[in-house]
């Protein structure tokens, strides 16, 4: 068993790192001037050495060094940095081309495969309330798929994309931070043939746009490696269907972003799914409630370090 304040921690972690993502689109309409493809270069490489700066902040070489020896976890975490990568491009694409409500949408539609893949793989078994909650977020994910127009393709992809790696990501034996930095070190080669393609071109805007756009990619490392440790970190903490209620508080940040700063034109029906998912969300922290105060009175156990 788990003492509370572990399980605190994860819903703590989980709760920054989907703010942190729904946010996120601020950033990309900041540094919008670079092609999507040199952004997400820019997010690799960048991440890279904050990762071994945490590695070594927080003494897990020898964690790194146990999971390096292990050819299914390394198989497993090129799976996931397959995954991750896919789902940073298409969402960059989506923002750069003001398309977020079309991202916004496919967040909101991750939560219910996150639920899904919870129940068929990991055997978890949500109370009946707590899935009458799902039940609502799933009637304006269904109503916004009818409505949905040329972004669905967007929506969908980045849904799997996510919901996949998150599942990948809760069951490999890796913490957090190492398993990032495995990730990024797997495809950082990539990263930089294409940085150098594109500079060879004359197509970088990075060292070309003005020092204020380079120091703005630069962070693109720090930006992305914290509220990913904060994901993988607080997943393994809660249930992956609890995961799942709260991703759809990225989604709805995005939403608000796309109506009031970013100008997309907002219908009718997509105002009623938000009203559904909203309504399920509230339903579900209602009926979690209990259940939390009940794990606050259950015996203390150690937990693994960060």
């Amino acid at each position: 068993m788990q003492r509370p304040s572990y399980t605190t921690t994860g819903y703590l972690l989980s709760l920054g790192a989907f703010v942190w993502w729904g946010l996120f689109p601020l950033y990309i309409k900041a540094v919008s001037v670079a092609s999507p493809l040199e952004i997400l270069a820019h997010r690799i490489v960048w991440c890279l050495p904050v990762c071994i700066f945490l590695i070594a902040l927080w003494r897990q070489w020898g964690e790194l060094r146990r999971s390096l020896a292990q050819p299914r976890v390394l198989v497993t975490l090129l799976i996931s940095a397959t995954l991750v990568t896919l789902n940073w491009l298409i969402y960059i694409y989506s923002v750069a081309s003001d398309q977020v409500l079309a991202s916004s949408l496919g967040y909101f539609i991750s939560p219910l495969v996150t639920l899904a893949m919870g129940m068929i793989f990991l055997k978890e078994r949500p109370s009946r309330l707590q899935l009458m909650a799902m039940g609502l977020a799933a009637l304006g994910t269904l109503n916004a798929l009818l409505h949905q127009g040329g972004g669905l393709w967007i929506a969908l992809s980045l849904a799997f994309t996510f919901s996949t790696y998150g599942l990948i990501r809760k069951t490999v034996k890796i913490e957090a931070v190492a398993g990032l930095l495995v990730e990024t070190a797997l495809i950082t080669p990539l990263a930089l043939i294409w940085l150098l393609w594109m500079g060879f071109h004359g197509e970088l805007v990075f060292g070309q746009g003005g020092w204020g756009i380079s120091l703005l990619l630069a962070c693109a490392g720090i930006i992305t490696a914290v509220p990913l440790i904060w994901f993988t970190a607080g997943a393994r903490r809660v249930p992956l269907h609890v995961v799942g209620v709260m991703q759809y508080i990225g989604p709805s940040i995005q939403f608000v972003l796309a109506v009031t700063l970013f100008n997309e034109v907002v219908s009718p029906a997509r105002m009623f799914t938000f009203g559904l998912v909203w309504a399920g969300v509230i339903l579900y922290l209602l009926a979690s409630s209990p259940w939390l105060r009940k794990k606050r009175q259950e015996p203390e156990t150690e937990p693994p370090p960060l």
